[in-house]
């Protein structure tokens, strides 16, 4: 009873301060900078307890912030190309740095180097490209879409684990998420889909939408982020069963760390956007 209480109050407040947020560009763009620290943080601390991995966890979290933070600025038009230059060199240095460190297995630590920046950094920094969109007037902020994003996740989430407990049968990854079934994920996808429905209710009601999505694109747009959500939660479950842990970390009380948090969002971002595009292409 205890641990429920714990883990409905974090949850109540992680939402809610996630939903706060994007309300301000300053927020959402502070707040976010602090998730992508955190996590890279977090995920190379794992991987330094392999044996044999010895990455620069101090480097690779300020380069992952840094990287936000620049593409916020870019992205919002605040600041030129030339704001990636530093991060460039970071990367640089962190792989001309094993040269010198006569680590047992670079070939590792550049990986998992690496890796801190394309599976965390890179889709946490893609929130700003939902965030900012540039229009005949200029560059403006726009809440709506990213915290879209985080809304179909949340009830992708909740609409899985309600049919799955209900009508749980047949297991979607039994190697690597046994308590998953492919009722619950397509329980979670229909309730998804109600929602998106009602998202674009909502704002053509009230002359929100202004992305002029249709409802078939924002049910579109739900749907995609509902399956990368699944894929990029079975993605985090596969990486914790390889390094042999629970959580990743216990930094929220009741939810584990922050990859556990954020594991769906990884690659449900990056697909929204890349849908998004998409739809200006077609």
């Amino acid at each position: 009873m205890k641990n429920f209480i714990t883990r409905t109050i974090t949850g109540i407040l992680f939402v809610t301060a996630i939903v706060v947020c994007f309300i301000d560009p300053t927020a959402m763009s502070a707040l976010f900078g602090l998730v992508t620290g955190l996590t890279v943080w977090e995920f190379t601390g794992l991987v330094n307890a392999r044996p044999g991995v010895s990455v620069n966890r101090f480097i690779c979290t300020v380069a992952g912030v840094y990287f936000f933070l620049a593409m916020v600025g870019f992205n919002s038009g605040l600041t030129p190309p030339t704001v990636f230059i530093p991060y460039l060199i970071t990367l640089v240095y962190l792989f001309v740095a094993e040269l010198y460190a006569k680590a047992p297995d670079p070939v590792n630590n550049w990986a998992y180097t690496m890796m801190s920046q394309l599976y965390i950094a890179l889709p946490l920094s893609l929130v700003s490209v939902l965030a900012f969109r540039v229009t005949p007037a200029g560059i403006i902020y726009t809440y709506l879409t990213p915290l879209s994003v985080f809304v179909f996740l949340w009830t992708n989430d909740t609409g899985a684990y309600c049919c799955g407990s209900l009508l749980g049968r047949h297991k979607l990854f039994p190697r690597i998420s046994p308590g998953k079934s492919w009722e619950g994920s397509i329980g979670g996808f229909i309730f998804v889909a109600a929602v998106a429905a009602a998202i674009w209710y909502v704002t053509e009601q009230h002359g929100m939408n202004d992305l002029r999505l249709s409802l078939a694109q924002w049910i579109g747009l739900g749907l995609v982020v509902a399956v990368f959500g699944t894929w990029g939660d079975l993605v985090e479950s596969l990486f914790k069963r390889t390094l042999g842990i629970k959580d990743s970390g216990n930094i929220l009380p009741g939810h584990g760390g922050m990859l556990d948090r954020f594991d769906s969002s990884l690659l449900a971002i990056p697909a929204a956007v890349i849908y998004l595009y998409t739809l200006t292409l077609l």
